[in-house]
């Protein structure tokens, strides 16, 4: 399988980097041919404006959505926006992997999505049935997050409430509107507080989990 694994975090001795390498360790002796955008070490550009666009519509006046439409039909978005899509193009799975920030994700990594997915490119808004119809259509998506809150917080009832419906905005009104199916998230409660025994326990759930790949998908 072509997996394009989109990573966000700071520092390469964190628990998210352990699960990255666990990841290409487990995916590369699956046999899976992976790419890796690791944003923070690409130093991408999180915010979309009038320099992503190479051949502007309207030079007077920026409207993001409509540049964002001629850019696909012309082929003339910025090179660090054309290298993604060329690697989304190229992939069947794309896995996103970030620390869950005030319950949702970095800024890296939603500049990422609203740089890269954009309009002609990953949805057709035109269209009423957009969801059955999204552009990246037959690929699937899949979360790895962490957090800092507990499972209890990040639970039905709890504080912050249940995580996965937290991160609908993400996994229905992104993946499932650009036509990707959805596989089942990764989350790995509370890291910041978890010994050394919990944290290989889960290093080792993930591997399970990446495993299961071929068959969710």
């Amino acid at each position: 399988m072509k997996i394009l694994y989109i990573y966000a975090h700071q520092e390469p001795k964190s628990f998210n980097a352990a699960l990255k390498e666990t990841a290409f360790s487990v995916l590369g002796n699956e046999g899976h041919n992976v790419k890796i955008s690791d944003l923070y070490a690409m130093k991408f550009k999180a915010v979309l404006d009038s320099e992503d666009f190479l051949n502007r519509k309207n030079p007077e006046i920026f409207k993001p959505f409509l540049e964002a439409m001629h850019a696909s039909k012309t082929e003339t978005f910025a090179p660090d926006i054309k290298t993604e899509m060329d690697k989304v193009k190229w992939a069947e799975l794309l896995i996103f992997q970030f620390p869950v920030y005030f319950s949702s994700m970095p800024a890296i990594m939603k500049g990422w999505l609203d740089r890269v997915l954009a309009p002609g490119f990953a949805f057709n808004p035109i269209t009423k049935s957009a969801y059955e119809k999204g552009l990246l259509k037959g690929k699937a998506a899949m979360l790895v997050l962490s957090t800092g809150a507990s499972e209890e917080w990040y639970s039905k009832g709890g504080a912050h409430g249940a995580l996965l419906e937290l991160l609908k905005p993400i996994t229905h009104c992104v993946f499932e509107y650009t036509g990707m199916k959805v596989l089942p998230s990764y989350v790995s409660f509370e890291v910041g507080a978890q010994s050394r025994e919990k944290g290989a326990k889960e290093l080792e759930r993930y591997r399970q989990s990446l495993l299961k790949l071929e068959e969710w998908f």
